[in-house]
C-alpha cells in the first residue's frame, strides 16, 4: 500500500488555500467535515460556494435546486439571471484586474501574444457585434473549429455573451467528424482558421473545414482567422476574414441577461461507443461548478498562470477558460506539440512564462520520461506550485517521476476525474490533504459519489462502478435532441443513480482510485481486471515506457489478456524479454491474468491530449475495420500496431 505524502510546503499551502478560507467563512473545522456536509446538503454547499466565489447574478435565484421532473432533469439556481461572459470578463473591467493579463499565448514558431482583461473585453465585444450583424440570435448554434489561439477564447466568450450556443470542435478532426457535429447541432456560423503549426508542419484547417462544409449545408457563414496568412480556398458568398468581421465594430456591447438554465454549450464526446453524444451545458450551473473547481481543487489565486495542455474540443478547454477567468487568473495557451522542436519545449515555456499551475496527462508524462531527466533539469521550474492531471489512470512510475524529478517534491499532483457529460469532476485531490501516489483523493466537494457492486451496494476495498447519487450544477441537461438516449446511457441501470462507466475503488485509508472505463474492463474467467492495473505492472519494468492492455475473446476463459508495449530507447524486443514481461504480470496479478501474448510496438494510438485509445488497439488485433480515426493524433501508430501483429 502506497504511503501518504506531504509535499514540501504542505502546511503553508493548506494555511493559505482557498478551500481553508471557505471553511473559515462557513465555520467548518475540518476538510472531512466540509466534504461530508457538502454531500449531505448539496443545496447549502452550492449556495455558499456561489456567494464565496463572488459569482455575479443580474437577478438573484429564488431556489438553489428544483427536482420536480426527477433528478436526471434537475434545475439549478432557478429564477436567477446570469451570463458566463459577464463573470469571466465584464465584471473585472471596473476593478484592479482591468490591466491584468487575462491570456498569454505562444505559437509553435515562438510567436507570443498577451491580452489584458481590458483587451479581452474589447475583442469579445467586437466579435459579439459581428455575430449579431451576421444574423446570429439567442439560441442559435455557432461552431468553433480553431487551434488554441486567443481568438478561440474570444469566440467562446462572444457566443456566450449574446446568448448563442457554443459548439466546440476538436482542432484535429477530419471533415466527416466535423460535419457530423455541425449538422447535429444545426450550426449556422462557423469560426475557423487558415491553419496552424503542429510539429513543424502546417495543419490546413480551412481545407478541412471546406470539406466538412460540403456536407453541412446549414452553415451560412464562415469566419476565418488568418493565423498563418497563407492562401486558402475562398467562397466570397460565405467566407469572411476575422478582421473584416470585426472591423469598425464597437468595443462595447451589451451582455444578455439569461435565465440560469439557458444552454451555452453543446460539447460532443469523442465517440468511444456509438455515434458522438452532444452534452448540453447551461450558463448558471456550469459557471458555478467550474469556478468552484478552479478555486478549491487547483487553488488558483490572482497571481497564478494556468496552463492545461488541452484543446477546446475537450471539456478541459472550456473548463479552464470559464473557471480560470471567472476567478480572475491568467490563462496560457499553446498551439503546438509539447516536444517540438526539442523535447524540452514544455519545460522551456514553463520557465519563460513562469507558469504556476500545469495540467498534463499521465501518457504525456510517460513520453517526457522516455526523453530523459536532462530536459526538465535544464530549466528553472520553481514557478510551478501545482500539477493537474486528468483523462486516465496513473501508473506509479510516471507519477513518481513527475512528483520527484520535475516537481522536486514541492508540487502536489491534483489528480481529478470527470467527463464531458459531467461538465466537471466527480473525484479530485484537494491541496489540503496528503497525497497518495496515483490516487484521485476522494469525492469533489458537493458530489455525492460512491462505488457500487453489482447489487447497487456500496463497496470498499474492491473494484466497482463509480456512481453519483445526487445531481450537481454542471451535469449535462441531456443529450442534444435525444433525451431518451441520455436516460438510457446514465440513469437506467439503477433508479435515480448516475452510472458513469468508470471502474473505481476506495482503499482502507479512504483514498479513491480509478481502474479504467467499464467498457475497457477485461473479464478473465469471471474476474474483472482493469487495463490500468496491468499497464502499471508492465511500465514498472525498466525496459517499458508505455503499455496498453486489452481483452480478446477466448473460448476457455471468456476473455484473454493481450498487451502491447513500447520499449525505452536502447532496449530490443526479444523473446526472453517477452517471457519476462508475461511472468511479471502473472506474478503481480495472479496466474489467471497471465497474458496470452505480448506485442512490441513503436507507438500506441493516442488523442491529442495524450489518451491511449485502447479500442483502436483492440480493433486492430481482432482485424476489425476502423471507420473513424479522426480522434487519433498519431495515425502512424496504427501501422505500427499492424506491424506488431
Amino acid at each position: 500500500m502506497a504511503k501518504r505524502l506531504h509535499w514540501k510546503g504542505f502546511e503553508q499551502t493548506v494555511e493559505n488555500s482557498n478551500v481553508v478560507a471557505f471553511m473559515r467563512a462557513q465555520k467548518v473545522k475540518s476538510f472531512d467535515s466540509l466534504l461530508q456536509r457538502s454531500q449531505d446538503d448539496i443545496e447549502w454547499f452550492w449556495n455558499a460556494a456561489n456567494k464565496f466565489l463572488g459569482i455575479e447574478w443580474y437577478t438573484p435565484y429564488k431556489q438553489v435546486l428544483r427536482t420536480g421532473k426527477g433528478i436526471e432533469w434537475a434545475q439549478w439556481f432557478a429564477g436567477g439571471r446570469i451570463n458566463i461572459t459577464h463573470n469571466c470578463v465584464d465584471k473585472h473591467i471596473n476593478t484592479y484586474r482591468r490591466h491584468k493579463l487575462a491570456l498569454i499565448w505562444e505559437g509553435e514558431n515562438h510567436e507570443v501574444r498577451k491580452l489584458t482583461y481590458l483587451d479581452l473585453y474589447r475583442e469579445v465585444n467586437r466579435v459579439a457585434e459581428g455575430l449579431k450583424n451576421a444574423g446570429i440570435k439567442k439560441g442559435d448554434a455557432v461552431g468553433v473549429y480553431m487551434p488554441m489561439i486567443p481568438e478561440t477564447a474570444i469566440a467562446l466568450l462572444a457566443i456566450a455573451k449574446i446568448g448563442a450556443i457554443f459548439i466546440p470542435v476538436f482542432s484535429g478532426y477530419g471533415p466527416e467528424a466535423i460535419a457530423s457535429r455541425l449538422n447535429d447541432a444545426s450550426v449556422k456560423l462557423l469560426f475557423t482558421a487558415d491553419g496552424f503549426y503542429r510539429k513543424g508542419a502546417v495543419v490546413e484547417m480551412k481545407k478541412n473545414a471546406d470539406a466538412a462544409l460540403r456536407m453541412s449545408p446549414g452553415v451560412r457563414r464562415v469566419v476565418v482567422f488568418k493565423r498563418l496568412n497563407t492562401e486558402v480556398p475562398w467562397n466570397d458568398t460565405r467566407d469572411i476574414d476575422w478582421e473584416s468581421f470585426v472591423r469598425d465594430n464597437p468595443v462595447i456591447s451589451p451582455t444578455e441577461k439569461l435565465p440560469s438554465e439557458t444552454p451555452w454549450m453543446v460539447i460532443y464526446t469523442s465517440g468511444t461507443t456509438g455515434r458522438p453524444k452532444g452534452a448540453v451545458h447551461v450558463h448558471g450551473g456550469f459557471l458555478v461548478k467550474q469556478a468552484e473547481e478552479i478555486a478549491f481543487q487547483t487553488d488558483m489565486k490572482d497571481q497564478d498562470i494556468l496552463f492545461w495542455f488541452t484543446d477546446m474540443g475537450w471539456i478541459m478547454g472550456p473548463w479552464e477558460v470559464v473557471g480560470g477567468l471567472a476567478m480572475g487568473g491568467t490563462l496560457f495557451f499553446y498551439e503546438g506539440a509539447p516536444d517540438w522542436p526539442k523535447p524540452d519545449r514544455l519545460w522551456e515555456m514553463v520557465e519563460r512564462h513562469r507558469i504556476t499551475i500545469l495540467g498534463i496527462s499521465p501518457t504525456a508524462v510517460r513520453a517526457f520520461m522516455r526523453n530523459g531527466n536532462q530536459w526538465p533539469d535544464a530549466h528553472d521550474l520553481t514557478s510551478l506550485r501545482m500539477f493537474g492531471s486528468t483523462g486516465e489512470p496513473w501508473n506509479p512510475v510516471p507519477w513518481k517521476w513527475l512528483y520527484e524529478q520535475v516537481g522536486k517534491r514541492r508540487c502536489p499532483i491534483i489528480n481529478l476525474s470527470g467527463g464531458t457529460e459531467i461538465g466537471a469532476c466527480f473525484l479530485s485531490v484537494h491541496p489540503v490533504k496528503p497525497l497518495k501516489p496515483c490516487s484521485l483523493g476522494g469525492p469533489s466537494l458537493g458530489m455525492d459519489v460512491d462505488v457500487f457492486d453489482d447489487r447497487a451496494k456500496p463497496v470498499r476495498g474492491a473494484v466497482g462502478e463509480l456512481v453519483c447519487k445526487k445531481p450537481w450544477p454542471s451535469m449535462t441537461r441531456g443529450i442534444w435532441h435525444d433525451p431518451q438516449r441520455y436516460k438510457e446511457t446514465y440513469w437506467n441501470r439503477w433508479p435515480q443513480v448516475w452510472v458513469h462507466g468508470d471502474w473505481a475503488s476506495v482503499d482502507k485509508d479512504g483514498y479513491w482510485f480509478l481502474h479504467g472505463r467499464s467498457d475497457d474492463t477485461i473479464k478473465i474467467a469471471g474476474k474483472r481486471v482493469g487495463p490500468a492495473e496491468v499497464e502499471s505492472v508492465l511500465v514498472s519494468h525498466e525496459a517499458v515506457t508505455e503499455a496498453a492492455a486489452i481483452g480478446v475473446p477466448d473460448a476457455l476463459k471468456g476473455e484473454a489478456l493481450v498487451c502491447f508495449v513500447v520499449l525505452k530507447p536502447h532496449y530490443a524486443p526479444t523473446e526472453p524479454l517477452r517471457t519476462e514481461l508475461v511472468q511479471l504480470v502473472a506474478s503481480a496479478l495472479g496466474k489467471s491474468t497471465t497474458p496470452k501474448t505480448i506485442k512490441f510496438t513503436d507507438e500506441l494510438p493516442k488523442t491529442r491530449n495524450a489518451k491511449i485509445l485502447r479500442r483502436f488497439v483492440k480493433s486492430a488485433f481482432l482485424g476489425q475495420a476502423i471507420a473513424d480515426t479522426s480522434s487519433v493524433e498519431n495515425l502512424s501508430s496504427l501501422e505500427s500496431i499492424a506491424q506488431a501483429l
